[in-house]
């Protein structure tokens, strides 16, 4: 009988951890993705199921209930490959799989790194983020997504160029300037040329790594423009893989 994996999705990787997974006989995948996004990385592969679990207990009653997916069987492992941001759907995961006893990893791709000729700010977080444009910025590509735009909404002697996946929610506030609606991957042409026709002199990140958006960073560092990088919040001491080769590799050895 075919084990069962429940992968926490909605990113590229793991939309690509599903498609190679279901390539291995032995295991049935089922995505879970959260829902947050009008257009997520959708698995073409697989059960996929859309929205939250109810926390940690909500995630551990679903790893042990023989009747949610139609049968008897429950999930046998759990790969977290969500958001390197998505803290809270993270640390339920530890919790649930630890008390399921259910093997657990998670999939984390590297942070971006500072090199030679990168202006950058270290930030902890999005209000951080905030007031460290205060007195340095005029305009600001700010690139954080949609979620942590009211950090940013009292700063009125700046402008900002927001870019996101999806809008806002209604009425919630937002800075002064221009929302632009897109999904990476970017160019490196395209960022330089955005940057310019709009005529920015800070870019606020997330350090998402990866290289779906890492070209705003290079044309940042070509164009001397500085980056205050939001770092990313804290992570549970588990097992983690840097790439879908490592977790195929240790969805192997658990079989």
């Amino acid at each position: 009988m075919k084990k069962r994996l429940l992968i926490l999705g909605g990113t590229g990787d793991a939309a690509e951890l599903a498609v190679r997974v279901s390539q291995i006989a032995e295991i049935e995948v089922v995505s879970s993705l959260a829902g947050r996004t009008q257009q997520p990385f959708t698995p073409k592969t697989g059960t996929v199921r859309i929205g939250g679990f109810g926390g940690a207990a909500g995630l551990a009653a679903f790893l042990l209930d023989r009747a949610a997916l139609g049968d008897d069987r429950p999930i046998d492992f759990l790969i977290d490959a969500t958001h390197p941001f998505a803290a809270q759907i993270s640390a339920n995961a530890a919790v649930a799989a630890a008390e399921c006893n259910v093997p657990y990893l998670m999939l984390v791709r590297p942070a971006w790194e500072r090199v030679e000729g990168d202006r950058w700010i270290d930030v902890a977080g999005h209000s951080e983020a905030a007031r460290a444009l205060l007195g340095l910025s005029q305009r600001v590509f700010l690139t954080i997504g949609r979620q942590e735009l009211a950090a940013f909404a009292g700063l009125d002697a700046i402008w900002f160029l927001m870019r996101a996946i999806d809008p806002p929610a209604l009425n919630s506030p937002i800075p002064n300037g221009k929302l632009l609606l897109a999904r990476g991957p970017f160019s490196l042409e395209e960022e330089r040329q955005l940057l310019l026709e709009y005529q920015i002199d800070t870019i606020v990140s997330k350090n998402s790594g990866g290289g779906a958006t890492y070209a705003k960073i290079v044309a940042a560092r070509e164009l001397g423009i500085p980056v205050v990088m939001v770092q990313r919040p804290p992570i549970a001491d588990v097992e983690q893989v840097a790439d879908v080769e490592g977790a195929i590799a240790w969805l192997v050895k658990q079989l």
